[in-house]
């Protein structure tokens, strides 16, 4: 019996550390040790090469190895990844998405050596593929390929994981590329509805169906809009209960119920200032704690050095302590929900339901959200709302304090320090590499080969594609195996990049940097062009493509063709377009690396005297390093207006040709 005096309290959401780095033993020595400190789920970062269906040696993983999260080549990286952590036991989520079935066929291949069936295992797959067209980037093949991939895993954890979500629909990655509220409301649930209709399309009994609809989870994002990211929430949950009983008749209210883990916001941390993230990081979690009826099951914070690199151990535990502290400290969890009933919260709902509604419909009169994705719709929505919040932050009509406001600051001893984030060492590639060799030298090769032919077949005769990857898992194969077998049956794929090559007539301070572009271009004799290109693996093209829409807003003739650019193949197009200025935007880690590689095959095209510039998440000490080697500028989160960096270009350009 509950003692008058102690409220009875929920139970929390989970807690989890999107954490993954290095190896695949650094990985797990992390994720041991966040366990020990009360961490209650695992949240797996994968590096990109892993994201994309490549083996660590390939070409385009040279300085991607291990950097934003963990190499996974093959069975034996994974069985190293969770060494003495009871699959059976463990709620795992895998931030994974091209290759979330060869993921998950790992993942069982080595759960089963642990001897936890597939029954038991709990967790999550992101499996979100159409998000990744519109903002994250490790897509690898076509729309309806990939499509058809996630359906094959949905189908079959139903049946073998009945306890996995097969798929988390990710909105997460919508508001890092810009998206509005209701945008974020919108494309989710849309993409939720695209795979929802081909699951039913499948033949599905349905109550087959209904237990598909239970076990799609959603990944959100939270903002510094307190009032307005709280709403949201609650209108998911309505406008998801709505959906799944007025569209797909399912009758069980248990299965129709929202359940989402949330990471906060990242666009957000300010590389300047950066000790100010840890308020906004605890305000952003607040939205998706506090009304019961709209509480994620599961939490991950970012660390508040994460504009400046990656964090440090540390650092993910001082994240950690936050959520625990709302727990376990406060009596938030004594209560029913503490909004029902307030007007102005139902105001806000009704109005965001009845924007994403709007905007839902559109997307179905598209042909829903595939077809909306092959024509561009979606993605040039994003980069207009990114440009538009840009454009308020520079104008200080959208106040970041210490960004464009309040910017006077005693120095911080938190992020002075020369060890403030974590530094992946160099030789961490090379390592892996041997590894990986060495596992090839060993295994089966029949075997292995015997698995590749027969997942092959299954691909072309549009079989389930699980099975035969968890016996392709046994058999050894690689990541990089896997994913060229497929390549080669569905081919590859390029996303529109959204950004149009109309400029728009904007006036106010561009107008000063426009002049400055027309006096630079007529003194060079020709319009001033600028290659923006995005090398190796790194998928975050926002940056990117907001650079790419203001330098051409600003007169420059802009050359920009999206993601995944080998070094070779920007060079290439830098000399046969006769670009005035190379920029390389990255925000993978690899940047020194592919910078170098850029800049020597520039030397040897002899483009060496046509100046590189560099932008991303980029430490101080390789800040210098880049420019000691030549780098004309470097820019980072802190260089937020815009027009000035047109300018620097501008000027870099006019250098260069005197």
């Amino acid at each position: 019996m509950t003692d008058a005096a102690t409220p009875r309290r929920d139970k929390p959401w989970m807690f989890r550390t999107y954490a993954g780095h290095s190896t695949a033993e650094a990985s797990n020595r992390l994720y041991r040790s966040n366990l020990a400190k009360g961490q209650t789920g695992l949240s797996i970062a994968f590096d990109l090469p892993t994201q994309t269906g490549y083996d660590s040696d390939h070409l385009l993983s040279r300085g991607e190895v291990g950097k934003v999260g963990v190499p996974v080549s093959h069975l034996g990286d994974m069985r190293t990844l969770f060494d003495g952590i009871p699959l059976a036991e463990m709620n795992t989520s895998m931030t994974i998405n091209a290759t979330a079935v060869w993921l998950m066929a790992l993942y069982i291949a080595a759960a089963e050596e642990q001897g936890a069936p597939r029954a038991k295992l709990q967790g999550t797959t992101q499996n979100d593929i159409i998000k990744e067209y519109l903002s994250r980037g490790s897509y690898v093949f076509p729309p309806k390929q990939s499509l058809r991939l996630t359906q094959d895993l949905i189908l079959f954890a139903t049946k073998e994981c009945p306890k996995f979500n097969p798929m988390n629909v990710c909105s997460y990655h919508l508001q890092e590329a810009g998206a509005t509220p209701a945008q974020e409301l919108a494309y989710a649930l849309a993409t939720a509805v695209a795979i929802l209709d081909g699951v039913k399309a499948s033949g599905l009994s349905d109550e087959d169906f209904g237990q598909v609809v239970g076990r799609i989870s959603f990944f959100v994002n939270a903002g510094m809009r307190f009032v307005t990211e709280l709403s949201k929430m609650r209108a998911f949950v309505e406008l998801w209960n709505e959906i799944t009983e007025q569209r797909y008749g399912v009758k069980d209210e248990k299965l129709r119920r929202f359940r989402y883990g949330v990471q906060v916001n990242s666009l957000g941390l300010t590389e300047q200032q950066p000790e100010n993230n840890v308020y906004r990081i605890l305000i952003e979690m607040l939205a998706v704690v506090l009304s019961k009826n709209a509480r994620a099951r599961a939490v991950q914070l970012p660390a508040w050095n994460e504009a400046l690199g990656l964090p440090r151990p540390f650092d993910q535990q001082w994240s950690l302590r936050m959520q625990q502290i709302m727990a376990y400290e406060t009596d938030l969890l004594e209560y029913g929900d503490i909004f029902d009933g307030n007007p102005e919260i139902a105001r806000k709902v009704a109005e965001l339901k009845e924007e994403a509604l709007a905007e839902l419909k559109k997307i179905d009169e598209l042909g829903g959200a595939a077809a909306a994705v092959e024509i561009g719709y979606m993605k040039s929505k994003l980069v207009e709302s990114n440009t538009a919040r840009l454009e308020s932050i520079e104008a200080g009509e959208q106040i970041v304090v210490g960004v464009n406001k309040f910017t006077s600051t005693e120095p911080s001893p938190l992020a002075s320090s020369g060890d403030a984030i974590m530094v992946v060492p160099e030789h961490v590639e090379a390592e892996q590499i041997a590894r990986l060799q060495a596992w090839r030298a060993q295994r089966d090769a029949k075997a292995a080969q015997a698995a590749l032919e027969e997942l092959s077949r299954a691909a072309k005769e549009g079989r389930n594609m699980v099975e035969p990857s968890i016996a392709a898992a046994r058999a050894g194969v690689t990541t990089g195996e896997w994913g060229g077998v497929l390549r080669g049956v569905f081919g590859e794929y390029r996303a529109p990049t959204g950004v149009s090559s109309t400029a728009r007539q904007v006036g106010g301070q561009l107008d000063t940097v426009r002049g400055e572009v027309e006096r630079v271009s007529q003194k060079i004799g020709k319009r001033a062009k600028f290659l923006v290109g995005k090398p190796g693996l790194d998928g975050h093209s926002n940056g990117a493509e907001q650079i790419a829409v203001r330098a051409r807003d600003a007169g420059f003739d802009v050359i920009y063709a999206g993601i995944r650019s080998t070094p070779k193949e920007l060079v290439d197009t830098a000399k046969k377009e006769g670009a005035h200025c190379v920029g390389l935007s990255i925000l993978s880690g690899s940047h020194v690396t592919l910078a170098h590689e850029v800049m020597r095959l520039m030397k040897e095209e002899g483009l060496d005297g046509v100046p590189l510039v560099v932008g991303g998440i980029i430490p101080p000490a390789d800040e210098k390093l880049l420019r000691d080697s030549g780098v004309a500028a470097v820019y980072t989160p802190k260089n937020f207006d815009l027009n000035a960096i047109m300018t620097d270009l501008a000027h870099i350009i006019e250098r260069s040709v005197q």
